[in-house]
């Protein structure tokens, strides 16, 4: 049964990168599906952000596109979020996700 889990600061400063890596067990991420990012920021609903192909390649939200890149790392068994040039509103829990399973998230704040 394939388990994710998230990891990553849990504070990033204003106009920095923000950047969180998913460890996929259970399962591999070259040989099905695809793997997925989706935050919450609080107060509010599920937002898709990205995902990654088990081929390699991707598709990002067009919200976010301009400031999110979505890697992986096939040794490792992990797939990585960069979200690029963060304000508050970046504020969230942000979940990897693979079909209906998911991590249990991890908080990020945006703080100075």
């Amino acid at each position: 049964q394939v388990q994710l889990q998230e990891s990553g600061p849990g504070l990033v400063k204003p106009s920095q990168t923000l950047s969180l890596t998913c460890t996929v067990s259970g399962g591999s991420i070259t040989t099905t599906d695809t793997w997925s990012w989706i935050r919450q920021p609080p107060g509010k609903g599920l937002e898709w952000m990205g995902l990654i192909f088990y081929s390699g390649n991707t598709a990002y939200s067009p919200s976010l596109k301009s400031r999110t890149s979505i890697s992986r790392d096939t040794s490792k068994n992990q797939f990585s979020l960069q979200l690029s040039s963060v304000t508050p509103e970046d504020t969230a829990v942000y979940y990897c996700a693979q079909g209906s399973k998911h991590g249990q998230g991890t908080q990020v704040t945006v703080s100075s």
